[in-house]
């Protein structure tokens, strides 16, 4: 046996044997412990990817199920109705996707139902509005007409990418749930302010100031958080698909040809260009007589105003989508 360095204490054979196999029994430990760490982050880490695979799985399910989204109260055919003093129809509001309730024709009274399909953007809807709006004000402000509007957007992919048209109509919808007796005045406003087809449009809060900005307005908050929400575009999106299938309610209109689409007592008003409102207040009294033939008290009492031109309506290509539906 050698000698040990002073202090230090002697160790036989064996003992030391015995130290290096614990020495080593705790190297192993460690290193099984360490593996098994490992083991556990890798199945944390595939276990969270899993509930990712789940949880979007879960969320597509969900969201190819439920509904479509609300629709605006006041615009159960898809339109909204306006008759004397301006004063809308009330109706309830339905889903987004529900059937519409087409509005009852007038057939046995002395008023005409006027019905018009319309995109904000459209140029040719401005230029039938800048011919007959004050015209038409005149017999709905008097009881001898109501005027329905359906705004639609088949002009989204002609605003730059901005989606105005489908905007627009969501607007439309928000003043017609929260303020419907100024729609009227929204509508013309909207076309006194009509942007260029191909240009950007209006944004949001353009869009917003026009319809808090009319007299008597209700709810001028609600209609800004709903413009700039887009509460009722999935309404758009499916009221416009439903005016593209057709057909179209109380008339003989197989689907929407183009904007605008002007009905007066179900009879499709095909203008001769330019626009002239003669010709339209022509249309009407013979609209009116065509339908109250037997009824001795039809009195529509339309008024002269000025000429406007006209060019082709904007319509529906072939395979519209939706809401993006492109003109001609």
């Amino acid at each position: 046996m050698t000698d040990n360095a002073p202090g230090e204490k002697s160790l036989s054979k064996n003992q030391r044997r015995a130290a290096a196999r614990e020495k080593a029994q705790l190297a192993r430990k460690k290193q099984k412990r360490r593996q098994k760490t490992g083991r556990l982050l890798i199945q944390g880490g595939l276990a969270l990817v899993l509930v990712a695979v789940v949880v979007a799985v879960v969320l597509v399910i969900t969201n190819s199920i439920r509904p479509a989204g609300p629709g605006p109260a006041n615009m159960a055919s898809d339109g909204i109705r306006i008759g004397q003093g301006f004063v809308a129809e009330t109706t309830p509001a339905l889903a987004a996707d529900d059937e519409p309730v087409a509005s009852e024709t007038t057939a046995a009274s002395d008023t005409v139902d006027i019905v018009v399909y319309l995109d904000y953007l459209c140029p040719i809807c401005g230029q039938f509005e800048a011919a007959n709006n004050d015209y038409i004000a005149g017999l709905v402000d008097s009881g001898a007409a109501t005027v329905e509007y359906h705004p639609v957007a088949i002009l989204t992919n002609s605003s730059v990418g901005t989606r105005y048209s489908n905007r627009a109509a969501n607007a439309a919808a928000c003043v017609a749930n929260y303020s419907p007796d100024s729609y009227f005045d929204f509508n013309t406003a909207m076309f006194e302010q009509q942007p260029e087809e191909g240009t950007r449009g209006l944004d949001d809060a353009a869009l917003a100031g026009i319809a808090t900005g009319i007299d008597g307005v209700t709810d001028p908050a609600r209609i800004t958080t709903c413009i700039d929400d887009e509460e009722f575009a999935s309404w758009v999106t499916a009221a416009t698909q439903r005016a593209v299938d057709g057909p179209i309610p109380n008339s003989t209109v197989d689907a929407l040809p183009g904007t605008p689409l002007v009905l007066v007592n179900g009879q499709r008003y095909e203008a001769s260009q330019p626009f002239t409102n003669e010709e339209f207040r022509n249309f009407v009294v013979t609209a009116a007589g065509n339908s109250y033939a037997d009824n001795s008290t039809a009195s529509p009492t339309p008024t002269p105003s000025d000429d406007a031109s006209a060019t082709p309506s904007a319509t529906p290509s072939d395979e519209p989508s939706p809401s993006e539906t492109p003109a001609e």
